[in-house]
């Protein structure tokens, strides 16, 4: 956190991992719950940060909403089957225009900028073509090679599956051109020169690569609530690329392509 925050409470969902925070947390005067309910209603809070299990982020935001909180919600809003909660979110902040509601979408905090995967990826491209924008149709597809057993689930190989460690790549393609970001993922600038071969070092893992992007995420939150300046995202983008998620994961287990009409509804097209 920057100087310009202070943390004065935490909940913990599971009585387990309260150790961890009486530990680390309350040496420092931190109050620890095992109520989220309870938490909202403790004296000077100001804003809340929502980091728990995706199901429960629309539930607890709306709570966080009503206490006059303002509210940081780490992405995704919602799960697929709760669309429907994203929105109510929305249409709460709405109500409450005066509190700073945002999404915790990091990558576009990231001094780099590049892709990772699913709703990631999504509100990136639609920040790269314009927030406001429709989009036309789309396609999912995936296999489940390294893992089988995931296809009993409903789910997909992934990109955290990757053994060489977090590699995610941007590619922009235009009429004259294209831009690529990070085609070549590398921890550092050095490059190692083997009897092996020659090769990069690499972020092992999602926190090692996008650690200062929530950092700087949690700054500019902080900055547009004391200062009461506009937030950097608008908090409708991350509800728009859940519904567009959903319409993908849609596509991956039916083979159908799913398209837009003007308005953003759904329009299901033939079997591919």
């Amino acid at each position: 956190m920057s100087p310009v925050e202070e943390l004065v409470a935490a909940f913990f969902p599971d009585p387990k991992e309260i150790g961890w925070g009486r530990q680390h947390l309350e040496p420092y005067k931190v109050t620890l719950y095992i109520n989220y309910d309870e938490m909202p209603k403790h004296e000077g809070l100001e804003a809340v940060v929502i980091a728990t299990v995706t199901t429960v982020h629309a539930e607890q935001s709306i709570k966080a909403i009503e206490k006059d909180l303002h509210l940081l919600c780490e992405n995704p809003l919602s799960t697929s089957v709760e669309i429907i909660r994203s929105q109510q979110v929305d249409d709460a902040v709405k109500k409450k225009h005066y509190l700073k509601v945002m999404c915790g979408l990091s990558r576009r905090f990231d001094a780099r900028i590049f892709v990772g995967c699913n709703v990631h990826d999504i509100d990136l491209v639609l920040w790269f073509f314009g927030q406001d924008g429709i989009v036309k149709s789309v396609t999912g597809i995936g296999i489940t090679a390294v893992q089988p057993e995931l296809k009993k689930y409903g789910d997909f190989d992934m990109a955290r599956l990757m053994a060489a460690g977090q590699h995610d790549t941007t590619e922009i393609i235009e009429t004259e051109g294209k831009l690529t970001v990070n085609d070549r993922p590398a921890s550092s600038l050095v490059e190692m020169h083997e009897a092996s071969g020659v090769g990069r070092g690499i972020s092992q893992h999602y926190y090692g690569r996008f650690e200062q992007a929530f950092v700087t995420e949690a700054n500019e939150f902080a900055a547009a609530c004391l200062d009461n300046t506009g937030l950097p995202l608008k908090l409708s983008g991350a509800v728009q690329a859940i519904k567009i998620g959903c319409a993908l994961q849609e596509s991956l287990r039916s083979g159908k392509k799913i398209s837009f009409d003007e308005t953003g509804n759904i329009i299901e097209e033939a079997k591919l």
